[in-house]
C-alpha cells in the first residue's frame, strides 16, 4: 500500500512576485487563502504567523480550525526554506500526518507571477494517501481561487 500522496496546483497572478509573496507569507494572507472554510493559529511565543521574518527551523505548533472554531488537526510547522520573493519549503508533521510537506514557488512571468503550490503527505493512519487527495486538492484549488480574487490572474493546467 502506498501511504504517501502529491498534488500540485498553479496559477499565474496578475502582480509582482514580492506583492504576492509578502501576502502568502503573512497570518492575513494565509488565513485569507483557507478562509472561510479553515483559518490556523499563530503558534505561541510569535505575536504573527509572518513567515517572513522566520529562519529555517522548527516554528510551533498551529491548529487547523474549521469554520475558524472548531480545532479538527494541528501542524508542528517546519520550514526548511523561506525567500519571502520565491516562496518556501514546509516539512511538518500534523496530529493526522507523519509528514505535511508544502512547497509553494514564486516566479516571475510573463505579466505576473506563476505560483505554483506541491503538497505532499503520508497518513499516520494505516490508508494510502490517495485517500485524501480529492481533500487537498480541493483545498488548494480555493487558496488558489482566493489569490486569482486578490492579485487577478488565471489557473494553470494541472
Amino acid at each position: 500500500m502506498r501511504r504517501r500522496a502529491e498534488i500540485r496546483v498553479a496559477s499565474t497572478l496578475a502582480a509582482e512576485p514580492a506583492a504576492v509573496g509578502a501576502w502568502a507569507l503573512s497570518a492575513e494572507g494565509i488565513n485569507a487563502e483557507l478562509g472561510p472554510w479553515f483559518r490556523m493559529t499563530v503558534p505561541r511565543g510569535l505575536d504573527d504567523l509572518d513567515l517572513q521574518g522566520l529562519q529555517p527551523g522548527p516554528v510551533g505548533r498551529s491548529w487547523l480550525l474549521l469554520f475558524g472554531l472548531l480545532p479538527i488537526d494541528y501542524d508542528e510547522i517546519g520550514l526548511v526554506r523561506i525567500d519571502p520573493e520565491r516562496g518556501f519549503l514546509e516539512r511538518s508533521t500534523m496530529l493526522s500526518q507523519r509528514l505535511w510537506e508544502h512547497e509553494r514557488t514564486i516566479v516571475a512571468g510573463g505579466a505576473g507571477t506563476v505560483v505554483v503550490d506541491r503538497v505532499a503527505w503520508e497518513p499516520r493512519l494505516p490508508l494510502p494517501g490517495a485517500l485524501l487527495r480529492p481533500l487537498f486538492a480541493a483545498t488548494f484549488r480555493h487558496r488558489h481561487r482566493q489569490l486569482r480574487r486578490r492579485f487577478g490572474g488565471t489557473p494553470l493546467p494541472r
